[in-house]
């Protein structure tokens, strides 16, 4: 890892630091001038990330804290058709939202985990599976170029606006192709951009922080995936985030 790259995921690790503890301070401090957690995004429209994303009857099954925490653009638990006794894996799972709502939807029988590589939001997610009494989930520090599973443990890969954080995004993929099962699938969101929008226009438009900088074109995501092994590509955008810049939703299947 270079100096540069290092720093920014720093960077990155530093910011999403400040959110958990913008979001413990909130749970405590009925203050309306209480630290908000919206400051985690330096979008054109910050109002497209967060936990409005997610249906009022999901968000009632898990605890507050862990929606207040939702910094993704999108609900990959609703692509990712997760059945009863898989085993899922969610990358930079944060306060847990996604793994909380994965582990029901995979049932008794299933299993979640999280990958974090932030201390403060692993405590968060650890206080919100405790509260939420989950026994089928766990929560590993590790980062999502490296992830501390083994080949083959997880049927399905989900992911919430996290991916265009990466500095190393064919290292990724391939730890995503090599973790799941043979045939098993990702349902990922994630910021992608125009094809025709280059690196220093979407700087222009936000910060690598801010999940604009770093965001793949479509035709680089798919490139990517189909380069590591992964079938029946498809990459749907739901919404804007930025002029040229979208909250989409990826699939895909393991060759």
């Amino acid at each position: 890892m270079t100096d540069s790259t290092a720093d920014l995921r720093e960077e990155v690790r530093q910011r999403y630091a400040d959110a958990a503890r913008s979001v413990e301070a909130s749970t405590v401090d009925s203050d309306c001038c209480a630290p908000s957690v919206a400051g985690a995004f330096e979008t054109a429209d910050s109002g497209d990330f967060g936990k409005w994303l997610y249906q009022s009857d999901d968000l009632s099954t898990i605890p507050d804290g862990a929606a207040l925490a939702s910094l993704g653009c999108g609900n990959p638990t609703a692509v990712a058709e997760l059945k009863q006794g898989e085993t899922v894996l969610d990358l930079g799972s944060g306060a847990g939202i996604d793994v909380l709502l994965s582990a029901k939807r995979v049932g008794p029988t299933g299993f979640a985990y999280g990958l974090d590589m932030t201390d403060e939001m692993l405590d968060l997610a650890r206080e919100h599976q405790t509260e939420a009494g989950a026994t089928n989930v766990e929560f590993r520090k590790g980062v999502i170029e490296d992830i501390p599973l083994g080949d083959g443990a997880v049927d399905v890969v989900i992911s919430n606006c996290v991916i265009n954080l990466s500095t190393d995004k064919s290292a990724v993929f391939s730890e995503i192709q090599r973790v799941l099962k043979s045939g098993g699938r990702i349902g990922i969101t994630d910021v992608v951009a125009d094809n025709d929008l280059s690196e220093a226009e979407r700087l222009e438009r936000g910060s690598w922080v801010g999940c604009i900088a770093g965001a793949l074109s479509f035709a680089d995501y798919e490139t990517g995936l189909a380069q590591t092994g992964f079938s029946d590509i498809s990459i749907e955008p739901t919404h804007n985030v930025a002029e040229g810049m979208h909250s989409a939703i990826i699939k895909a299947i393991k060759i």
